[in-house]
């Protein structure tokens, strides 16, 4: 682990955000900073961007250190949440970003197997179930004063209510991920709130071309799907929101209002 800022001890907010190094979990952890939030940053195996995450957050001004750990070992992420608890006792939010996406369909030459279905099960609903668990046990023994509840994040996807058979092990780990929101939300009340985001395509995925993503997020009623930084904002807003647990926030241009046989990246190669 890299050693965080000399600056004195923040009485600031802090947030962990899972698979912070790139893509998604990237921006979401630099937009927090950017909002005077100290940042854990966890990564899995990329530890040069995670790096790079860092640097830029600490640039920023504020309490920032790097996690490494493997989701798919539960005491992994158990030595996680309390190494990242110990160093920033001000925890206040947890986003659960990290997430494997693999092409898998039923009716394909790539179906269903048992591994890809436990892989995605495991990184995409598992840990964030262990982790979320872990944050409210934590803000349950350490009440602190402050103005906003805590918070819980689900990154989910928009595909959940605009179905199609594409990624059938991805979209069964996240559609339980769904449902656990509002479980968890009820079964955590009132020390801790749990929110769902759901971006549309908002990054190139896979063998995704740059033409074939352009016309992709185009492809919603507004003419345009998500950014990275959309999503932060509404991660940041959520965060901020005490009334808001339960319940999902589709930030996706209305790309879930318009029915698609097959994932919209397969409708523009």
């Amino acid at each position: 682990m890299n050693p965080s800022s000399t600056n004195p001890p923040s009485q600031q907010k802090a947030v962990l955000v899972t698979g912070a190094a790139k893509r998604l979990g990237r921006e979401i952890a630099l937009h927090f900073a950017r909002q005077g939030w100290d940042v854990a940053v966890h990564y899995g195996r990329s530890e040069q961007e995670a790096q790079e995450t860092l640097a830029q957050i600490l640039g920023l001004g504020v309490k920032a250190n790097a996690f490494q750990a493997d989701l798919a070992n539960e005491q992994a992420v158990k030595a996680l949440f309390v190494d990242v608890s110990k160093q920033f006792p001000n925890l206040h939010c947890l986003v659960n970003s990290a997430s494997i996406f693999e092409y898998d369909r039923a009716n394909s030459a790539s179906p269903l197997s048992t591994k890809s279905l436990q892989d995605h099960m495991q990184i995409n609903l598992a840990a964030p179930i262990l982790l979320s668990q872990l944050m409210f046990e934590y803000q349950k023994n350490n009440l602190t004063k402050s103005d906003v509840l805590p918070s819980v994040i689900q990154l989910l996807d928009q595909k959940l209510i605009n179905l199609n058979p594409d990624y059938l092990s991805y979209t069964l780990s996240k559609a339980a991920l769904a449902t656990s929101v509002e479980v968890l939300a009820m079964d955590f009340a009132p020390i801790l709130r749990v929110v769902g985001l759901a971006p549309g395509i908002s990054l190139l995925s896979g063998d995704q071309t740059e033409d074939g993503f352009s016309k992709a997020h185009q492809m919603t009623p507004l003419g345009k799907s998500s950014t990275p930084i959309d999503i932060a904002k509404a991660a940041v807003f959520l965060a901020d929101s005490n009334a808001i647990t339960g319940t999902t926030l589709y930030v996706d241009g209305g790309q879930h209002l318009l029915p698609s046989s097959r994932d919209v990246m397969f409708k523009t190669n």
